[in-house]
């Protein structure tokens, strides 16, 4: 009897191993795994993360892709080279800085574990008031409540760096506040901030968001301010209607943005990424329209800082390197 009861034992024991979930079919582990470092929600960093989640984890069998939501560049990079994500999207100048490792920046040491993916849309510098305010031009600026995003953000270097090319300086506002995108608009619609200064993709959520809320005047940065700045910065307009109630293109800044990967990815991942990111534009302009900006071609321009092998064996099969 004893015997019996310790056979039906084992054999119980066989079955629960049998019916173990990882031992079923079509139930093997994620073997690989993809964080998408973005930005905040109502930016365009985050709608292209989760469009590019799809794509990736839709053609890419046994790799599980999560995107995550952050202060964006500044942020992105030092957690990439952290070895906390496999893909991040930062502006050119934070990751030129990031190279270089300028502190200032917020980079506390040389990140030379990233290489990039590829260069892609540009960011507009869009600097945008309440028609209340009486804001028409950057010098209009002075002595006025002012979000100038994210303590160090992307958006943050730009702003300084813009602030410096016209001559002015934090000390020139009235009151400055460090808030994402988001947060700066509900103020703007409450009276509780005059303008706000975003770096982002056209079209940008949150600036749709307020000029359909308030009436807005989108402030121009000169040619001669973006002369100033000098590369990455290059002179662009903000097209006429891109925003409720803008009837005529307004003269501002535009950096080119980057998505970057870092040392210790496979090549396979990075290739696969570079590849599906140009094989599926036309799906992901379903996220963002700032996709529509993206164009192999472009790739490679600018690039601060050194290829993925990865990303260099697509670009090779594609004829934009030797």
């Amino acid at each position: 009897m004893r015997d019996f009861i310790r056979r039906m034992g084992l054999g119980a024991a066989l079955a629960a191993v049998a019916l173990t979930p990882a031992l079923l079919p079509g139930q093997a582990r994620a073997e690989k795994f993809i964080n998408i470092l973005t930005g905040g929600t109502s930016g365009v960093y985050y709608p292209l993360g989760v469009g590019l989640s799809k794509i990736y984890g839709d053609a890419m069998p046994g790799t599980k892709v999560q995107v995550q939501s952050t202060k964006a560049s500044v942020e992105n990079l030092n957690l990439l080279e952290q070895g906390r994500g496999e893909l991040a999207f930062a502006l050119g100048d934070s990751v030129k800085l990031a190279w270089e490792g300028d502190p200032e920046a917020g980079f506390k040491h040389k990140l030379d574990k990233l290489r990039g993916i590829a260069a892609i849309y540009p960011n507009y510098i869009q600097i945008v008031a309440s028609k209340d305010s009486g804001i028409h031009t950057l010098a209009d600026l002075k002595g006025k409540r002012v979000s100038v995003g994210a303590p160090k953000s992307g958006t943050e270097l730009n702003a300084r760096a813009i602030f410096a090319a016209a001559g002015m300086s934090y000390k020139d506002l009235g009151q400055v506040q460090y808030l994402p995108f988001g947060e700066s608009v509900e103020l703007m619609k409450n009276r509780q901030l005059d303008a706000t200064l975003q770096s982002a993709g056209l079209g940008v959520s949150s600036i749709k968001d307020l000029a359909s809320s308030i009436p807005i005047t989108i402030v121009a940065v000169p040619k001669a301010v973006a002369e100033k700045l000098g590369a990455p910065y290059v002179s662009e307009p903000i097209p006429a209607g891109t925003y409720d109630g803008q009837t005529a293109d307004v003269e501002t800044v535009a950096v080119v943005n980057f998505l970057v990967t870092r040392k210790g990815v496979s090549d396979e991942a990075a290739y696969e990424m570079t590849k599906l990111l140009f094989t599926n534009l036309k799906t992901l302009e379903a996220s963002h329209k700032a996709a529509a900006r993206i164009k192999l071609a472009n790739a490679l321009k600018g690039m601060p800082i050194p290829l993925h092998p990865g990303a260099a064996k697509f670009y090779k099969e594609q004829g934009l390197l030797k």
